[in-house]
């Protein structure tokens, strides 16, 4: 890709780069940041250039972390992590397998930080005894694909990114910071595990009936349009992030005037992905209502705390598991 069409931030966007940066890291961690509202017009412009790559990133983020929501969470981190580094970027090589990279070590901390590294550290110290097996070939069907969650982390992302996006043994032992022969170790003992692997239905966790309700209520009144009942259900700092647009406070942002415009009739309904109680957007079309993107509502305190709007993300639904919309 030509430096023209990945050139590197300016001296001038330093600030912005730093709080993007603190964006990405809050994704996950849930921690304050200073606002930041609509992505300078330089990141926006860096995301258009790999829009091509995204899908295929989200695909691997979503079944490296068990989630399209969280897949598409630390997507977002990686982003913002590359348009830092664009300056140190060496445009003579191809940018999938620096963005994969990235991806990679990012999924990582994501799964550290829910305590997998334990499971994969005891799962380590088994015996590397597993007979060989087969390739499972590009032809990997989307359900077994969804059972590598239940592979350590090495193990699950070496059958991903030989077996689903047909890396070479050399490109992932980079990609994952390894050798040839551990990449080989790790997807024979992978491939065996899969092969040996049936599909168990995923621990659900409801939401308490206070939470329930309160995700109803925020439904209800946004399928009236009542914005002032809406603002009512939300904490007085309450955060907004839109994916790809905007970042801060839902106070200092256009939120819902931009839902209230009337180009295109949406509804709200509230429904699962990938087992997650989240709001479920719906658009007309001549067939009905049909699910079009998700929001996901953080709770805290009897308000909401956090709105993550993914509409501009319409890759989630392809790569969620399983979707289910009710009361539209």
């Amino acid at each position: 890709m030509p430096r023209a069409a990945l050139a590197a931030p300016g001296r001038g966007d330093a600030q912005t780069l730093n709080s993007a940066d603190d964006i990405g890291r809050s994704m996950n961690t849930q921690t304050d940041v200073a606002p930041i509202g609509l992505f300078e017009p330089h990141y926006v412009a860096f995301l258009e250039t790999i829009t091509h790559l995204r899908p295929r990133l989200h695909r691997y983020c979503a079944r490296m972390t068990g989630s399209a929501l969280d897949g598409e969470d630390v997507m977002q981190e990686v982003v913002f992590e590359a348009y830092r580094k664009l300056d140190r970027f060496d445009d003579s090589r191809p940018v999938d397998p620096w963005l994969f990279r990235i991806a990679h070590n990012r999924c990582i901390d994501f799964l550290r930080r829910r305590e997998v590294r334990q499971e994969a550290e005891a799962v380590a110290a088994e015996p590397d005894s597993v007979q060989p097996v087969e390739p499972i070939g590009p032809a990997l069907n989307r359900a077994v694909e969804r059972l590598v969650i239940n592979l350590p982390p090495k193990e699950r992302a070496c059958v991903l990114l030989k077996d689903v996006f047909d890396y070479t043994l050399e490109e992932i032992a980079e990609l994952v910071d390894s050798t040839v022969g551990g990449v080989k170790a790790a997807l024979n003992r992978g491939r065996g595990k899969l092969a040996a692997l049936h599909e168990s239905p995923k621990a659900k966790s409801d939401p308490s009936p206070e939470t329930l309700a309160l995700l109803r209520a925020y439904v209800d009144r946004f399928n009236r349009r009542d914005w002032d009942g809406v603002r009512e259900l939300t904490s007085a700092d309450a955060r907004l992030c839109v994916g790809d647009c905007f970042a801060g406070r839902l106070i200092d942002s256009p939120y819902f005037v931009e839902y209230e415009r009337p180009i295109i009739p949406w509804r709200m309904a509230l429904g699962e992905v990938d087992e997650e109680t989240v709001v479920i957007i719906m658009r007309q079309d001549p067939e009905g209502l049909t699910p079009f993107s998700v929001i996901r509502l953080d709770v805290a305190a009897g308000r909401i705390a956090r709105i993550t709007d993914y509409i501009k993300c319409a890759w989630i639904l392809e790569a969620a598991a399983s979707i289910s919309a009710v009361g539209a």
